[in-house]
């Protein structure tokens, strides 16, 4: 789900769905990128603050 199932470029988050044309320019920059299974999926500031030890949990241990 990491863009709009309209066939346009808007991206959605993966884990709630919000929109990221619904954002401000600057709520857009604090999205998240990360890769799952090989394919790009986006989460929204808040699933990001609220998933934030997942993501960590992925990063090598070169990162730490």
């Amino acid at each position: 789900m990491s863009s709009s199932d309209a066939g346009d470029d808007v991206a959605s988050c993966h884990r709630c769905g919000r929109r990221r044309a619904d954002d401000s320019p600057l709520d857009a920059l604090a999205w998240v990128m990360e890769r799952d299974t090989g394919r790009r999926v986006l989460l929204c500031p808040s699933c990001a603050r609220r998933h934030v030890r997942d993501i960590e949990g992925k990063l090598p241990t070169e990162y730490w």
